[in-house]
């Protein structure tokens, strides 16, 4: 069901009706896991509760309801990911609990002027994103990625900002390592939150309030014999030290950290006080992440206009018009943008241990061999896979584009 669909069968609900908070919450996760999006929020006004839901990225509004019945909107969502109803003024977050055939979700609430806010993650559903060949990254990043799944220690570490596909991309490759291996290694997860229940996999989740925090975690999780770990976020130099620490002690290590691009990684464990030599050794890929939306195969027109580039250097350019095979966006699905930086060998390793800034190191990846995030985009505004304005969207105005494609 589209947004404006949605839109009319919500209009038509009864706010009066004891079932009403029922089924707007059933309609809206419905309407959600049809349209393919990643995130529901849904926000209190002071005239009632607005939902949007974000889709390849964007949020798209489906719906302002009216203030009846509204709060218990909300309530009906805390039920379902059994979190305290009474409770209103402090966050909380819990899984909704669903089929084993169906989309998984997540339930964060916060509270704000008006009322509680409720933003509701949805995963990937069964059959979406199981290995490395699914995920659309370049071919010789899939490779590579592939190829170091085979090591038994080091850690590889991807990249970017929020909803970039980080954790998407370190599920597959556990499940592919839990295909290869078929149980002949050890594989384990600490994670803040568990996204989704990988078979194979030993997962855990932080705990604050119990004394687990992902440092405490790590290194009671090394106890445990495991020959991989993934680790869910570095957020601090203790976790960063364990990170690389059970990298270089025979753990093949993966993780995220949020970082703009693949030497960004470097740049900012140095930062965090990380020793170098610690960094070269340790570090077997760094992989910065980036998603675009993808034209519309359907409603996109070429263009030769260079105002329309907005500093791409490309001679032609594709834009978005919108259709309702699209729903009106321009845009249907999304394409990866990624960035591997080479092995920290040679005049990389040496510039790590000299502690050099990420614009030089960046400049020795690039001479190494290093396609960057930029390149890649410009290729694919060049080919008519994206357009520039996407591509100003994902990447920001302050881009280094390579003179051609």
């Amino acid at each position: 069901m589209t947004g404006p669909l949605l839109s009319g069968t919500l209009k038509a609900l009864d706010p009066g009706s004891p079932r009403y908070a029922t089924e707007v919450v059933d309609a809206v996760l419905a309407g959600a896991e049809r349209a393919g999006a990643s995130d529901v929020h849904i926000r209190p006004l002071a005239d009632g509760l607005d939902v949007r839901w974000r889709i390849d990225g964007v949020l798209h509004p489906v719906a302002v309801l009216p203030k009846a019945g509204s709060p218990n909107v909300v309530a009906r969502l805390k039920v379902l990911a059994e979190l305290l109803t009474y409770k209103t003024d402090a966050p909380q977050e819990g899984r909704i609990r669903r089929a084993p055939d169906r989309v998984e979700m997540r339930l964060s609430t916060f509270p704000t002027l008006h009322g509680e806010k409720a933003v509701v993650r949805l995963f990937g559903g069964p059959g979406r994103f199981l290995v490395l060949d699914d995920l659309g990254l370049p071919e010789e990043v899939r490779e590579t990625l592939s190829r170091l799944l085979d090591e038994t220690s080091g850690a590889i570490v991807l990249a970017g900002p929020a909803g970039s596909g980080k954790t998407t991309t370190i599920y597959a490759c556990l499940r592919e390592l839990a295909r290869r291996t078929d149980g002949r290694r050890s594989l384990a997860t600490l994670e803040d939150p568990i996204e989704s229940a990988l078979d194979g996999v030993s997962q855990s989740q932080v705990d604050v309030a119990a004394g687990l925090t992902l440092e405490a975690g790590l290194r009671a999780l090394l106890r445990q014999d495991p020959e991989v770990l993934a680790v869910g976020e570095i957020r601090d130099r203790a976790t960063a030290e364990t990170t690389l620490q059970a990298a270089l002690t025979g753990h093949l290590t993966l993780t995220t950290f949020h970082a703009g691009s693949a030497c960004e990684v470097v740049g900012r464990l140095l930062d965090m006080g990380i020793e170098p030599y610690a960094i070269r050794s340790g570090l077997r890929a760094m992989v910065a992440l980036r998603l675009a939306r993808k034209l519309c195969p359907s409603c996109s027109i070429e263009t030769d206009d260079p105002t329309a580039f907005l500093g791409i250097p490309v001679a032609s350019a594709r834009i978005a018009r919108g259709c309702a095979e699209c729903g009106g966006s321009g845009y249907s699905g999304r394409l990866v943008l990624a960035e591997m930086l080479p092995p920290l060998d040679d005049d990389l390793g040496r510039a790590v241990l000299a502690r050099a800034d990420v614009r030089r190191l960046e400049a020795i990846a690039v001479e190494a061999g290093m396609k960057t995030r930029w390149a890649r985009a410009s290729a694919a505004v060049a080919e008519g896979r994206t357009s520039p304005a996407e591509i100003r969207r994902v990447l920001g105005m302050d881009g280094r584009f390579p003179i051609s494609s």
